[in-house]
């Protein structure tokens, strides 16, 4: 099971949607019988966040926040307005933006890390992306 909420006001989001797709891309990860929870945040919030645990102090798309559980992985959160402009920017639609970002999010809640697996977790994605039809 995914929990999809809604904590920004700037854009409307289809929650059920995406637990929908955020369910079929946990299985694809090979975690069906897992759960998370993602947030849709406002530009603040994230950036709120990304200073705290981070200590950087801007926005970012998502953030992933692992917890030590089996089944329930943690939680996603993605910035909805950071989201809107890199698809504007990217020629994307905010749809397969948002779908890339839940992809991202959840490898991470699922152990990977591009910042030091040699591409392990790009490749991943890369082959999911397809895979789900991002």
């Amino acid at each position: 099971m995914v929990e999809v909420v809604n904590r920004q006001r700037g854009k409307k989001v289809d929650t059920e949607a995406w637990s929908n797709f955020a369910v079929k891309t946990l299985s694809a990860i090979g975690k069906h019988e897992s759960s998370a929870t993602i947030a849709f945040v406002s530009d603040k919030s994230i950036r709120k966040l990304n200073q705290q645990f981070r200590n950087i102090d801007k926005a970012t798309d998502v953030l992933s926040f692992p917890a030590d559980d089996e089944t329930n992985l943690g939680d996603v959160a993605i910035s909805v307005q950071t989201a809107a402009a890199q698809a504007k920017e990217n020629g994307l639609t905010f749809e397969n933006e948002i779908a890339q970002l839940i992809l991202h999010g959840l490898l991470h809640l699922s152990g990977y890390d591009h910042e030091t697996d040699n591409g392990e977790m790009n490749r991943l994605e890369l082959r999911l992306r397809k895979r789900l039809g991002i």
